[in-house]
């Protein structure tokens, strides 16, 4: 009977643990210094949500927006995947979107999950609908008086889930990306919103100043020597989960995300929301 016993409290901790693991938000913030940075953006407050994968956090998701407005930003970014393929509520990503659009200007882009639903034009349209700014290979300015910063959002595709992508994907993607960034004037600062975290490579041709991604998860499970177990385009052990990753004049920003998809939990890897103050000295 005492076997029992321990065998219970063991399962009930774990349980906890999970629970704990895949519900308490960490707040991750960071600045990025450069000199392109407007005046007028100087200490501008970028809030990034990514990869929410129809995540509920209490109730009418209370919790993390009461996180996200304590926050101030000045604009939120959301790179991709508010649905999930496996469970398609998509009142719950409208509904979400809707709140956090209320808090400040939110630009959003499509993340692989995006692309499973039937209705994907009416899908977007409805994020719109909800507040949000939908970048869908497209360009838009944030303003401040006469200062301006350029943000670009590129639309993911359905490829790819635990395997890399193709050649002929990269070279699609490397296309439009191409007519988005090529003609700008290198000394503009331009910010680009962009799913994937493996495509650095890519972004780093075109010279955008600083790119938000998510996709990755963290990893899914986080340990002492391994900075990510799994991520989805990347496979096992991937380079690139979370934090910031400078390629010569690109830095990339990777969340570590909200919510799951395939695999239902998380370990040493807290949902996340990732907060960057610009600076310009």
């Amino acid at each position: 009977m005492l076997y029992v016993y321990i065998l219970l409290i063991l399962i009930l901790l774990v349980a906890s643990f999970l629970y704990w693991q895949n519900n308490s938000i960490v707040i991750t913030k960071m600045n990025y210094t450069n000199v392109k940075i407007p005046n007028s953006f100087n200490n501008f407050k970028i809030l990034q949500i990514s990869d929410f994968h129809n995540k509920k956090f209490g109730r009418n998701n209370e919790k993390i927006i009461n996180k996200i407005t304590k926050e101030k930003p000045d604009v939120i970014f959301i790179t991709g995947d508010t649905i999930d393929c496996h469970h398609t509520d998509t009142l719950t990503a409208y509904s979400f979107i809707n709140s956090v659009s209320k808090i400040a200007p939110t630009y959003l882009i499509s993340g692989n999950h995006e692309h499973t639903i039937e209705s994907y034009k009416d899908f977007i349209d409805n994020y719109e609908k909800n507040g949000a700014v939908v970048l869908e290979d497209k360009i838009t300015h944030l303003e401040k008086g006469e200062d301006k910063i350029t943000l670009v959002g590129i639309k993911d595709f359905k490829e790819a889930w635990i395997s890399k992508l193709s050649d002929e994907a990269k070279k699609e993607f490397d296309k439009r990306l191409k007519k988005l960034l090529y003609k700008f004037d290198k000394n503009e600062f331009r910010i680009l919103l962009s799913h994937r975290p493996e495509l650095i490579d890519v972004y780093q041709k075109y010279k955008p100043d600083l790119v938000f991604t998510g996709h990755a998860h963290g990893g899914q499970f986080r340990f002492l020597f391994i900075k990510g177990f799994m991520a989805p385009g990347q496979g096992f052990f991937p380079k690139y989960t979370a934090g910031r990753y400078d390629k010569e004049n690109v830095t990339m920003i990777v969340s570590r995300g909200l919510g799951n998809s395939v695999i239902p939990f998380r370990i040493f890897n807290r949902p996340e929301l990732v907060v960057v103050n610009l600076k310009n000295r």
